[in-house]
């Protein structure tokens, strides 16, 4: 069966749905936060506030349902959660309206899967699939922003070991803060220059996959230069020390804007203005060109990681 509000509806690329209500649309997001152990509250509403965002829309509603381990679980742990998610959800102007909470059997760490709400007028709806041959490609901040942080984190202890300072990895684990893993700002801005035409945040499989799933939802080819891209090579430490490709490690707080050509550089330098980063990388081509990437050794294909280059970090962990 087919709704005919539904105006967009699943889709690879397509992150979020949108339901007309007359002239203003509700657009609706889920995701979960896996990964994450700390500010797990945290990470959930920013992941779901960026791809409402990225449909031109703002963020105003949010639900979460939290899971946690058994064994493990006990107040402190449920209020610090929830303390996150409350807090998250102020800074950027959505209130939460609901949510489920319980303590589950078999998990090793907890889980929250949140669900945000927002709205967009009509007629200033973006998706993925607006991306056209001639475009430009602007990345904001750099990458793998989330990826480097969760690292951080996560295997703090196993870092220092290795001798990596601790001054690197208190950096890099404020990286979900400063410059931080929301996109809502530059997502709103892009949203409202005119000769935009798709917004997309590289998430789960890095930018690569990023990449991969804009040209496969817009139907055109992308080329991509290696040397424009920003990669945060003071965390690179980080993903050599595990042996991963930091083009496909969860790159959450970049955004991917596909703009005429001849809007681009006056778009990345009003989104650096506001105090975001933000750098061309390339360009939109023919779909029959694929998903290329420049690098010095000559033009070649860019891999997709089906399977984000974090897991690797946690195999082997029970």
């Amino acid at each position: 069966m087919r709704d005919d509000r539904v105006l967009v509806g699943p889709g690879i690329g397509i992150d979020a749905a949108v339901i007309e209500f007359g002239d203003t649309c509700l657009v609706a997001k889920t995701d979960p936060i896996t990964f994450a152990a700390e500010e797990i509250g945290w990470y959930a509403v920013q992941v779901n506030a960026n791809d409402i965002a990225c449909l031109g829309a703002r963020p105003k509603w949010f639900m979460a349902t939290v899971l946690l381990p058994e064994g493990q679980a006990d107040e402190q742990m449920a209020a610090a959660i929830f303390n996150q998610l409350e807090s998250a959800c102020s800074d950027i102007g959505v209130t939460i309206i609901g949510g489920h909470i319980e303590i589950t059997h078999d998990l090793s760490r907890p889980i929250v899967v949140g669900e945000m709400l927002g709205e967009v007028e009509k007629g200033r709806i973006l998706t993925s699939a607006g991306a056209r041959e001639g475009d430009h490609l602007i990345l904001t901040k750099g990458i793998p922003l989330e990826g480097a942080s969760i690292i951080a984190r996560e295997k703090r202890e196993h870092l220092l070991r290795r001798g990596i300072p601790g001054e690197l990895l208190a950096k890099c684990s404020n990286y979900l803060r400063d410059p931080g893993i929301s996109v809502v700002r530059e997502a709103l801005l892009a949203a409202e220059t005119p000769g935009v035409h798709a917004l997309h945040d590289p998430t789960e499989g890095g930018l690569a996959t990023g990449l991969h799933e804009l040209a496969l939802a817009a139907g055109v080819g992308i080329v991509v230069e290696e040397s424009k891209i920003p990669f945060l090579f003071e965390a690179a430490p980080l993903w050599e020390e595990f042996g991963l490709d930091p083009l496909g490690i969860i790159a959450s707080g970049s955004l991917l804007v596909s703009v005429a050509a001849e809007a681009a550089d006056g778009l990345a330098q009003r989104i650096r203005e506001d105090g975001v980063a933000a750098e061309v990388i390339g360009r939109v081509t023919k779909a029959e060109e694929g998903v290329r990437i420049v690098r010095e050794s000559g033009t070649e294909p860019l891999r997709r990681f089906d399977s984000d280059e974090i897991t690797k970090i946690f195999e082997g962990e029970e």
